[in-house]
């Protein structure tokens, strides 16, 4: 007895016509038949009534049927076994973070699980999250660390490392700088320094800006958070900061809650559904890594 002669087997069953079966399995009709009479020979017993046009099981078909469809399962469980344990001793993964951003606990991450798979080849490039996420999306890209407003990326799995509100950031003697809150139309008279277009934070403060009827000026654009601190530390416009990121220079500005910004920024890791063992191990690291931290210890990482 043969895997594929059970496989021949079970696609007769199922089509119930030797024809079909043989089409689906890639082997003439005559090859099907002549396989599927050894099968009977080798068992001692007729698998399929051959009286009608219909191919329908005996019996002792019946009985075998559930049978041969368990051993064709165990024999692809095998066969996806050894390929799972292939794709962790060698491979490539491609990891994405958002630019100029330093992530002490994706580093981790990559660290540990290189030292557990040394031949997995490990890439990392940094892009805007936007582009990030349609890499991902594309399969350019396996994981990656993005800035999203409110809820993950749809049809992309998702963990989301911290959730958190805009601030405006102003430096001592700002007209702003003595206030706990400050509305959107009240940014409008000032020069705004953000991050730029497909990062996570600019669109939480696009989508908020154009939800109220606002065109902001944005002044100043800088990819890196200590570039747009430093920005408006020299007095060249208000910066737009997560709330995490401005407690990291909370000595040289003063961090506005910012009224009318309902929708949080969010910090993911994402990746998409459908992965390999290698990516599935990847995420279990990098959960690891970030899960360690204690909440609100990820600072300056959310653009």
């Amino acid at each position: 007895m043969e895997l594929r002669q059970l496989e021949y087997f079970v696609a007769v069953a199922e089509e119930a016509n030797f024809t079909r079966a043989a089409e689906r399995v890639h082997i003439s009709q005559s090859g099907i038949s002549a396989q599927i009479r050894q099968l009977e020979h080798d068992l001692g017993a007729t698998l399929i009534d051959r009286s009608s046009r219909t191919a329908t099981l005996t019996a002792a078909g019946e009985a075998a049927l559930v049978h041969a469809r368990a051993a064709l399962a165990s024999a692809r469980a095998v066969e996806q076994a050894v390929d799972d344990v292939n794709q962790l001793v060698r491979g490539r993964l491609v990891v994405g973070m958002v630019t100029a951003c330093t992530v002490k606990p994706l580093f981790d991450a990559l660290s540990a699980f290189h030292l557990a798979h040394p031949a997995i080849e490990i890439t990392l490039t940094e892009d805007s999250s936007d582009r990030l996420v349609e890499r991902v999306r594309s399969g350019a890209i396996d994981l990656a660390l993005v800035g999203t407003p409110s809820a993950p990326p749809d049809g992309l799995d998702a963990f989301p490392i911290i959730s958190e509100g805009l601030v405006a950031a102003v430096p001592p003697g700002h007209p702003l700088a003595g206030r706990a809150r400050v509305t959107l139309a009240e940014l409008g008279d000032h020069p705004i320094v953000c991050m730029p277009t497909g990062t996570g934070i600019r669109t939480v403060f696009d989508q908020a800006c154009a939800a109220v009827g606002l065109r902001p000026d944005i002044a100043l654009q800088a990819s890196a958070p200590d570039a747009v601190a430093d920005l408006a530390i020299r007095g060249l416009g208000v910066a737009i900061l997560s709330e995490s990121m401005a407690t990291d220079y909370q000595d040289r500005l003063t961090a506005v809650a910012l009224d009318d910004v309902d929708i949080p920024a969010v910090l993911a890791l994402v990746w998409k559904k459908v992965g390999g063992p290698a990516l599935r191990e990847l995420v279990l690291h990098t959960r690891r890594s970030f899960g360690e931290l204690p909440t609100g210890q990820v600072a300056a990482i959310g653009s």
